[in-house]
C-alpha cells in the first residue's frame, strides 16, 4: 500500500474497508463475482472427491490416476480452446460462453447422469482389468469403473482453474491499478473467505446423515448432491448477472477503462491483419522466455504440487474414519469452514499486512506455513509406535486420529493461506504486465501451471504406488521430495519479488 492510500484512512479501517466511496461500485460488485466463484468452487471440490474416494471398489488412490490421465490432458484442450476462441472473441463473448458451459454440465450432470450412474458405469470391465493389472492399478481401474464421476471430478477441478483464476481474477486484474491492489485484493479476499465458509456451512447442513430417517441414506446422499447442484447453479447466475452488471456500468462508463478497451480492441485488429495469430503453444514459448513469468508459474506449480503430495495420503487416512460420501463430505466441510475462518481473519489485515511486510515478506509466508504444518504431518505419520503414540496418549487421542487432525491442520492452513497470502501476491504480480503478457501469461499459467503442479503430485504418487503398492510405504520419499519442492519454491519467491520491486 503506498503512503497516500495509508494517510487516506484511519489505523484500523487501513486493515478493515481501506475502501473509498467513489469506488464502491466497482469494489461489490467484484466481491460479488468472487464470493460466487469460491461458494460454487468450495461446494464443487469438496463434492468432487466425496465422490470419486467413496465410490464403489475406489479410495484416495483414485484421485492421482484422475490428475494424471484425465485432468491434465483435459486441462491443456481446454486451455488451447480457450486461448483460439479469446483471440477471435471479446472478453466479455467468453467469460459468459465459458461460465454458462460448466454450469450446463453441472445441471445435466446433477439431474441426469448422476441418478442413473450405476447403469453407466463400466463394473464388468473394471473386474476384468483387476484380473490382469497389479495391484497398484487400484486408483486407475477405479477412475475407468466409475467414469461418470470422473468427469465431473475433472469438470469440477477445471471451474478452480479457469472459472476463478482466469476468467474472474484476470477480469479484476484487467480492472484494477497498481495502486489500488494491495487495497482492493485485501476486501476481495474476505469475499472469497467468506464463500467458503457459507458453501461449507451449506454442506454440512445438507450432507449429514438423517439416521432414522425416513429416506434411506444413499437416497438422502443423493437428495443432497442434487440440492447442492441448485445453489451452485443459482450461484453461477449471480455471476453473470454481477459481471453484466459491472460491464454496463463500470466498464462503458470508465474514460481509462475504455482506453483501455480500445486499446485491446485495436491490438486485436492489428494482430488480425497478420498472416498468423499467435499459437497457444508460441504462448508458452513466449511465457518461457520471460523470466518473470516463470518465476509465476514456478510459485503456482509449487503450491500445487505440495498441497497435493500432502493432501492425497490425508484423504486415504480420512477414508478409513468416514467411509460413507454424506460424512465424508462434511468432515471435508467442517475443516473448510475453521479454514474459512481463519483465512477471513486473514484477508481482513492483507492491507496492512502487504504494506508493513511488503510483497516479498507477504509471500514467503505460505511456504513457511506450508512447511511447518506438513512436517507435523509427516512425523506423526511415519513414526506410527514411537513420537504419535506418546503424543497421541499425551492429548487424548488415537495415533489415527493424530494423523487425521494433522493432515487436516496441513489441509485448513494451506487453504487459508492460499485465500487470503498466495492468491492476493501472485495476483498483484500480474499487474505489471504488458495486456499480452498478462492475458495470455495468466491462461497458460492458470489453465496449465495449476494443473502441472498437481498433475505432477499425482505423478509421484502414481509411480510411487506401483512401487510400493500403498501410501504409508511412500510417505517417507513423498516427505523428502516435498522438502525439496519448498526449497525451490522459497527461491523464486526471492526472485520475483527482486522483479516486482523494479
Amino acid at each position: 500500500m503506498n503512503e497516500q492510500a495509508k494517510s487516506s484512512f484511519s489505523g484500523w479501517r487501513s486493515y478493515m474497508w481501506p475502501i473509498h466511496g467513489y469506488e464502491l461500485k466497482t469494489i461489490i460488485p467484484l466481491f460479488v463475482m468472487l464470493f460466487c466463484v469460491c461458494f460454487n468452487y468450495t461446494i464443487l471440490r469438496n463434492l468432487k472427491d466425496a465422490l470419486v474416494v467413496t465410490a464403489k471398489s475406489s479410495g484416495a488412490e483414485v484421485i492421482p490416476f484422475i490428475k494424471v490421465w484425465a485432468l491434465l490432458p483435459a486441462a491443456i484442450v481446454v486451455t488451447i480452446l480457450f486461448t483460439t476462441f479469446s483471440n477471435h472473441f471479446k472478453r466479455r463473448t467468453v467469460f459468459y460462453s465459458t461460465i454458462t458451459g460448466f454450469l450446463f454440465f453441472f445441471a445435466i450432470f446433477g439431474f441426469l447422469i448422476y441418478p442413473h450412474r450405476e447403469s453407466l458405469h463400466l463394473h464388468a470391465f473394471a473386474d476384468w482389468l483387476e484380473t490382469i493389472l497389479p495391484a497398484g492399478c487400484k486408483g486407475l481401474i477405479a477412475m475407468v469403473r466409475n467414469w461418470t464421476l470422473t468427469c465431473f471430478y475433472v469438470i469440477a477441478e477445471l471451474w478452480g482453474s479457469m472459472a476463478l483464476t482466469v476468467l474472474v481474477w484476470g477480469f479484476v486484474n484487467e480492472i484494477t491499478k497498481i495502486q489500488e491492489a494491495s487495497r482492493f485484493y485485501s476486501v476481495l479476499g474476505i469475499g472469497a473467505n467468506a464463500a467458503a465458509i457459507a458453501g461449507s456451512l451449506l454442506s454440512v447442513l445438507l450432507s449429514t446423515p438423517e439416521e432414522g430417517g425416513p429416506l434411506p441414506l444413499d437416497a438422502s446422499w443423493e437428495q443432497t448432491f442434487s440440492r447442492l447442484i441448485i445453489f451452485v447453479l443459482i450461484s453461477g447466475g449471480i455471476l453473470l448477472a454481477a459481471f453484466h452488471w459491472i460491464q454496463a456500468h463500470v466498464v462503458h462508463t470508465s474514460p481509462s477503462l475504455l482506453q483501455k478497451e480500445k486499446q485491446k480492441q485495436a491490438e486485436k485488429q492489428k494482430q488480425a491483419e497478420k498472416p498468423k495469430k499467435l499459437s497457444f503453444k508460441e504462448s508458452l514459448i513466449y511465457i518461457a522466455n520471460s523470466k518473470y513469468l516463470l518465476c509465476i508459474a514456478a510459485l503456482v506449480v509449487s503450491y500445487n504440487l505440495v498441497i497435493g503430495l500432502v493432501e492425497i495420503i490425508w484423504k486415504a487416512s480420512l477414508k478409513d474414519v468416514y467411509p460413507e460420501p454424506g460424512a465424508y463430505n462434511t468432515y471435508i466441510n467442517s475443516v473448510n469452514v475453521i479454514q474459512g475462518i481463519i483465512s477471513t481473519t486473514t484477508s481482513l489485515l492483507m492491507a496492512g499486512i502487504i504494506g508493513r511486510l511488503g510483497w516479498t515478506r507477504t509471500a514467503l509466508l505460505t511456504p513457511i506455513i506450508l512447511l511447518i504444518t506438513a512436517t507435523l504431518f509427516f512425523v506423526c505419520l511415519l513414526t506410527p509406535h514411537s513420537i504419535a503414540p506418546a503424543f497421541a496418549s499425551l492429548v487424548g487421542m488415537t495415533p489415527i486420529a493424530l494423523v487425521i487432525f494433522f493432515g487436516s491442520l496441513q489441509n485448513c492452513v494451506s487453504k487459508a493461506a492460499k485465500y487470503s497470502l498466495f492468491d492476493a501476491t501472485t495476483e498483484m504480480s500480474f499487474i505489471p504486465l504488458s495486456s499480452e503478457h498478462k492475458f495470455k501469461g495468466k491462461a497458460a499459467i492458470g489453465g496449465i501451471g495449476s494443473r502441472l503442479g498437481k498433475s505432477g503430485s499425482s505423478c509421484i504418487h502414481t509411480g510411487l504406488l506401483f512401487l510400493f503398492t500403498s501410501f504409508t510405504a511412500s510417505a517417507p520419499y513423498v516427505a523428502a521430495i516435498l522438502l525439496v519442492v519448498i526449497i525451490l519454491w522459497i527461491t523464486a519467491v526471492i526472485s520475483l519479488g527482486k522483479q516486482f520491486k523494479t
